[in-house]
């Protein structure tokens, strides 16, 4: 079974970099050290037992106001995928709200170019490293991260390029 091969390589090689185990609705997680994302991620594509050769997404949390926050107000989620198995693992990291920066995996998986983009762009993780580490959803212009929960909401649409000599109707 896949799930215990997985955790025994990550207790064998990575001890010291889980930070526990999770198991919902029959999706393995592991929350690890931001230290060793890195290492972590080329560990588990590499590995020919497991080959872990798909990014398939990298969303985040914000954990702004629960209980959760303790941990670290931002959670970065990686969504891996085994061919050779049909197994998809996630891996998580939470980040302080200080200090919201978290290494690249670019270098492992080109796929992640854009999805680290993405999460820069609405969350404000930073990710260091990353070769074009800009906007790619919201306006250039537009200030903050619309989706931090302490982001102020307004009723008003964002103006783009697109309709700019057409600006949205107000929602009342």
């Amino acid at each position: 079974m896949l799930e215990d091969k997985v955790r025994e390589f990550l207790k064998k090689n990575f001890e010291e970099a889980i930070v526990r185990e999770d198991n919902f609705r029959n999706q393995q997680s592991f929350y690890i050290k931001r230290d060793y994302l890195y290492d972590i991620c080329r560990a588990l594509k590499a590995e020919p037992e497991l080959e872990f050769v798909i990014l398939s997404d990298i969303c985040s949390l914000d954990w702004l106001g629960d209980v959760e926050e303790k941990e670290g107000r931002f959670e970065v989620i990686y969504n891996l995928y085994s061919l050779k198995s049909k197994y998809r693992l996630l891996l998580k990291v939470r980040l302080a709200e200080s200090d919201p920066t978290i290494d690249t995996v670019t270098t492992i998986w080109q796929g992640a170019n854009w999805m680290e983009r993405e999460v820069f762009d609405l969350m404000g993780i930073t990710f260091v490293g990353h070769p074009d580490l800009r906007k790619i959803v919201t306006p250039d212009e537009l200030e903050g991260y619309p989706l931090r929960k302490d982001y102020p909401l307004t009723y008003e649409m964002p103006q783009f390029s697109y309709n700019k000599n057409e600006p949205p109707e107000v929602i009342l």
